[in-house]
Formats: C-alpha cells, structure tokens, sequence
C-alpha cells in the first residue's frame, strides 16, 4: 500500500472506530465507548505519520508525531495542528488501550468498572478533535506537494 492509500485507510478506520464510540455512548456502553475513541484516536495520528511516510505499528503514535515535529521542517500551519493533535494521542495512548482492554490488575478493577459517562464523553471528544486534526493536517501534507 502507497502512502496516500495508507492515510485514506488510516482515516477510514478513524472515521468507523468513531461511529462506534458514538453508538456505543448512545448505549451508555463506556468503557466500550473509550475503547472505541481510542482507536479512532490512535488511527487519527497513524494516518498523518502515513503522510510523512512513518509506518506505525504502535497503539501509542503519540512519540512518533512528536518526533516529526522535531526533526522536520514544517510549515507554521502544520507544525501547529500538529502539536495541537498531540494531547489527545497522549491521552488516548497504549495505556488506555490496556486499560480498556485489560482492566486495572493492580487493583482488581475490570474494565468494566473503569470507565464511567464522563470518561466516555471526553475519550469521544478527544476522538473527534483528533479526527478533525488528521483531515486539517493530510490537507495540508497534500497541498505542500
């Protein structure tokens, strides 16, 4: 797969894993919800490494965007939308990833009993702003060609 056909289907997983977190907090299924958000999220920051030519197999694309930002030379407009990409792929990483996934071991809470309406609510809008961000900065990567 070619780099641009990577970004499309990196954002087409961020755009479905979305409309599942949607539906899922329309169930009030949260912690299904965040695990859907953070996938949407994740899929968000894997699609602009793609424009950059970076192949992730993390679910944590948080320090390889970081790591653009500091070794390229990026237009004002890119270099902002990126890093105001980045607490979002920070608070939606592999942490939370496990957490969803696997609970809290520690201390014996399922993941279930992690996840509440709130959580569920800023994870889908973490979601959405990083989507949103993906679309501004592959716009960006394309008109720079």
């Amino acid at each position: 797969m070619n780099a641009p056909d990577l970004v499309r289907y990196r954002l087409l997983l961020a755009e479905g894993f979305l409309a599942e977190a949607e539906q899922d907090f329309g169930l009030e299924r949260w912690r299904s919800c965040v695990d859907n958000a953070q996938l949407a999220t994740e899929n968000a920051g894997k699609s602009v490494l793609a424009g950059f030519g970076v192949i992730s197999k993390t679910h944590d694309p948080a320090q390889q965007v970081a790591k653009v930002l500091r070794s390229q030379d990026l237009s004002a407009a890119l270099h902002d939308a990126m890093e105001r990409m980045l607490p979002d792929l920070l608070a939606l990483g592999s942490a939370e990833h496990f957490l969803t996934d696997y609970g809290d071991a520690a201390s014996g809470k399922l993941p279930w009993d992690l996840f509440d309406r709130d959580a569920a609510a800023n994870a889908l809008e973490a979601a959405r702003r990083s989507i949103e961000s993906a679309r501004g900065i592959v716009a960006l990567l394309r008109d720079r060609r």
